[in-house]
């Protein structure tokens, strides 16, 4: 399975920025995808996941201000991030795990950059 992501970049505290991702290769209709980051100093965290049948798991600290969406005819996962914070600052993975065998593919990671 392999994962391309594309949307992080620089931006002001306040701002908001769209992440996608999109799998390819031998996936499966069955699947969970989101996203998990790290910052400098920290350990990877779970920021948001979406499965097939829509369940979705946030971190609290992004509830209220990420959402995360799918598209699953074309196997890509979306994540809206708004009223961003410094604090969001750190390298986004996007995260497919597979239903049924539950293998985990990671891709590449994206920078997302928030300034005061």
């Amino acid at each position: 399975v392999r994962l391309v992501e594309s949307g992080g970049g620089l931006v002001q505290a306040g701002g908001s920025l769209r992440l996608s991702c999109s799998a390819s290769g031998n996936t499966l209709v069955i699947n969970a995808m989101g996203w998990y980051r790290l910052a400098p100093g920290k350990e990877r965290e779970l920021v948001a996941t979406k499965d097939y049948f829509g369940r979705t798991n946030f971190t609290d600290s992004v509830k209220d201000r990420f959402t995360i969406s799918r598209d699953n005819t074309k196997n890509t996962v979306y994540l809206q991030m708004n009223s961003l914070k410094p604090e969001d600052t750190a390298v986004y993975f996007c995260y497919y795990k597979q239903g049924y065998s539950h293998a985990v593919y990671w891709g590449q990671g994206t920078q997302v950059t928030v300034t005061v």
